[in-house]
């Protein structure tokens, strides 16, 4: 990026620099930054800074088998420390470098999306930098729940007076600046449980992002985030989804079912065990059925039954287990985006991440349920990743990076994490640092 920046001139016709509130920051951030995607399938880790071009490149990469997680929450903190610290340690080596913090997906807590719309007198003076920081703050203010943490507190636009759509209001002269806020929360046990685990792991926590906004970041091109787009991450433990419109994320959604909940429906029906079950999911399986899928046997060890006894199954019947439970997550999708009253915003078409959606005949039966077009989302051009990890299972992991390194994070030249650090985030920390 030009480092030369155009000053206005002055009525003598000299340059005259302009003051600290009008200046925007719209550098790519260069980190090196480590983020960690912490799932009920998969813990993964990157090591990555951004270029100069706006691109990312990965410096380290690693990523194991989830344990201690479910549902996207820490279940055993000993299982998930040890496989926590495996996923760090193979990017760390990779990069040769050590983490102090992480960037977070945030998907335990059961995160909730809230609007808020918040007045602030200005008087009929210039807007400023401190007059955006006490919108948030009374935003966070008006979110707070008991045993609820606001994770999120995104200005979405504003109005000075009787001038609605304003991106940026400082500078400009109102007497009332009215703004619209998008406020995710989660729960705070759920957070503390979180924390302590990392600090277990040495980690301090750099920033929780929702997960399907991250993913969002890396799948959706411009002109959808601007349009108006859903994105759907199929995860293995839930199901999360991010709706943007008009270049910000509106509304986020999480709901207790994925991908693992399929292979659960597959091992019951065909009483086989878990591991196979996978296996034949992600081998055989397909949200649709054809006339050969009857004749077609697919050969499935029973629970409890010696190994050479295999029965034969026909695909018809796997696909049977699979179709159901795949229907009741885009019929559950579909009713929390009706009920999410965001109108325009929510009538996009929509983009499928995660490892589930990856299964045959998915992005089909999304769009005949959601009645909308349908994509599925293929997270790529990162320099210097693994091609198995540009992948859609892979979306929010890439979408941390993209988010550390400044993408998505509402006028970077405003810290708005400045009061959060001297409240109950930084104080639990301390704690845990100091007792755990």
């Amino acid at each position: 990026m030009n480092s030369m920046t155009r000053r206005p001139p002055m009525l003598d016709g000299g340059t005259k620099p302009p003051p600290e509130e009008m200046l925007r920051s719209r550098n790519v951030k260069s980190g090196p930054f480590g983020v960690l995607d912490i799932g009920s399938t998969k813990i993964a880790c990157l090591i990555g800074r951004g270029e100069s071009d706006g691109r990312l490149r990965a410096l380290g990469f690693g990523w194991q088998k989830s344990r201690g997680i479910k549902s996207g929450g820490i279940v055993d903190l000993d299982e998930a420390e040890r496989a926590i610290r495996a996923a760090v340690g193979q990017a760390e080596d990779m990069a040769d470098m050590r983490l102090k913090s992480v960037y977070v997906n945030l998907s335990c807590g059961q995160p909730e999306s809230r609007l808020f719309n918040v007045q602030w007198p200005v008087d009929g003076r210039a807007v400023n930098t401190d007059d955006i920081r006490r919108v948030v703050r009374e935003a966070r203010m008006r979110a707070a729940m008991e045993g609820r943490v606001t994770i999120h507190a995104l200005p979405l636009n504003f109005s000075a007076d009787e001038t609605p759509g304003v991106t940026d209001p400082r500078g400009l002269f109102c007497d009332t600046l009215t703004a619209q806020l998008h406020v995710v929360d989660a729960s705070t046990t759920a957070l503390r449980t979180l924390a302590a685990c990392l600090s277990r792991c040495e980690l301090d926590i750099a920033a929780l992002v929702s997960a399907p906004y991250a993913a969002g970041l890396v799948s959706l091109v411009g002109d959808e985030r601007e349009l108006g787009a859903t994105v759907i991450d199929m995860g293995g433990g839930t199901t999360t989804m991010a709706v943007f419109f008009e270049g910000q994320v509106v509304h986020t959604a999480q709901l207790p079912v994925g991908g693992n909940h399929v292979t659960t429906d597959i091992a019951m029906g065909l009483s086989t065990p878990i591991a196979h079950a996978e296996r034949l999911k992600a081998l055989y399986g397909n949200c649709h059925s054809s006339p050969d899928d009857a004749r077609e046997l697919l050969p499935v060890p029973s629970v409890g039954e010696a190994e050479h006894q295999i029965a034969q199954v026909p695909r018809s019947h796997l696909i049977s287990c699979i179709k159901p439970r795949l229907e009741e997550i885009f019929e559950m999708t579909k009713d929390r985006l009706e009920t999410a009253g965001l109108g325009r915003a929510g009538n996009g078409r929509v983009v499928l991440t995660g490892g589930a959606s990856q299964l045959g005949g998915v992005r089909d039966l999304a769009s005949q349920i959601l009645e909308r077009p349908v994509r599925l989302g293929r997270p790529g051009g990162m320099i210097g990743l693994p091609d198995s990890a540009n992948a859609p299972n892979f979306a929010t992991l890439m979408g941390l990076l993209a988010f550390a390194s400044g993408d998505g994070q509402t006028m970077q030249d405003i810290n708005f994490e400045a009061e959060r650090h001297s409240g109950w985030f930084s104080r639990f920390v301390d704690f845990l640092k100091n007792r755990v």
